[in-house]
């Protein structure tokens, strides 16, 4: 039993487990006679740094499709991860819980994918990988748990399905380009909205000098003098 001691917060402290969830999945070639089933596949929830989850992370529900015996599948130590086959694509929700029940559990979902498109299929590649990063935050951990965090053993390098550098390298060429598009639209709109305030302060110049001549012209007080 924890003590009150290991449920105190230790206020001021952020730390961040960053991980990877999806799925990877292989055509069978055709349709398997035994239960119609075309594709094999794994979804899984892995660590992005080299390191032990299990020091953190007690169990991982993965919730397949109802069609499924036993949908709910519970995994209590690494790999994390399911392996099965079937023919359609559905949602798995991966739920997190950790060894310190005092935190809330953490749920991603995924969409399964097993189906190549067509220019993957001409290029040949054999495996489907749907695979995205993510972050797990623990914002002022249980004292338990934030041992358990530090705790986490390191493990030989990951090979991750996807290159997660030159994808950052190109989100961050992406998001660079997208801010340069952007703060020109920002400049030329300014431009443009400079444009029609000086439009409308010149109009409001001549509506008010028209108003003060039509005013002039029914004030009998400015009227010429008539000669008698």
């Amino acid at each position: 039993m924890a003590s009150s001691g290991d449920n105190a917060r230790v206020k001021g402290m952020t730390i961040v487990k960053p991980v990877i969830f999806g799925n990877v999945s292989h055509y069978f070639g055709k349709k398997r006679e035994s239960d119609g089933h075309t594709h094999g596949w794994t979804v899984f929830l892995r660590p992005f740094k080299n390191e032990d989850m299990s020091s953190y992370v007690k169990k991982v529900h993965f919730k397949l499709h109802e069609s499924y015996a036993n949908p709910l599948r519970v995994v209590t130590k690494p790999p994390y991860e399911v392996n099965e086959s079937g023919w359609g694509e559905f949602e798995i929700q991966i739920k997190i819980f950790f060894m310190d029940q005092a935190e809330r559990p953490v749920t991603f979902y995924h969409l399964l994918k097993l189906f190549q498109t067509e220019s993957a299929l001409a290029s040949g590649k054999k495996q489907l990988v749907s695979e995205f990063y993510d972050e797990i935050i623990f914002q002022d951990p249980t004292q338990m748990m934030h041992q358990c965090l530090l705790s986490a053993r390191q493990l030989p390098p990951i090979k991750h399905e996807s290159d997660w550098a030159e994808i950052e390298q190109r989100t961050t060429a992406s998001i660079g380009g997208a801010r340069q598009k952007i703060g020109k639209e920002i400049s030329e709109l300014h431009e443009k909205l400079k444009v029609c305030k000086d439009a409308i302060h010149q109009m409001k110049a001549e509506i008010a000098k028209l108003e003060q001549q039509d005013q002039e012209s029914q004030d009998p007080t400015t009227a010429p003098a008539v000669l008698q």
